[in-house]
């Protein structure tokens, strides 16, 4: 067990794309199943199975991508350069972000209306 973290660690350093794309995916996957439990329900694998989809294939890069413009437009880690990146991240990032959720769920989902969670929910979960 004790081998795991100087693996990851390497392999963060070595690979920093794929590293990042798949712990995002595994703890976001994790975190469905954990809330689908604490809802009461036994675990919705399908339901996983599209969020780890939509996560692996656009959040994780996304994310990576996004925050990486993010530090090259705006580097340092002093408190104005922090408080810039998460005003522009929060501005910018996290509707196109919510956004890509609602719709690649709803796609996956195939429902009829692509945009109709996206309409619902949208301001509920970006504020």
């Amino acid at each position: 067990m004790a081998g795991w973290w100087p693996a990851l660690s390497r392999a963060a350093r070595r690979h920093p794309w794929p590293t990042n794309v798949l712990l995002y995916g595994s703890l976001v996957s994790a975190g469905d199943v954990l809330q689908q439990r604490l809802q009461g329900r036994e675990a919705n694998w399908r339901q996983t199975r599209r969020v780890a989809t939509l996560v692996v294939t656009f959040h994780a890069n996304f994310d990576y991508v996004w925050l990486g413009l993010l530090e090259r437009a705006l580097p340092g880690r002093a408190p104005h350069a922090v408080l810039a990146k998460l005003l522009c991240d929060q501005v910018v990032g996290a509707p196109i972000a919510v956004s890509a959720f609602y719709v690649g769920m709803s796609i996956l989902q195939g429902k009829d209306d692509i945009f109709l969670d996206l309409k619902q929910k949208f301001w509920n979960t970006y504020l």
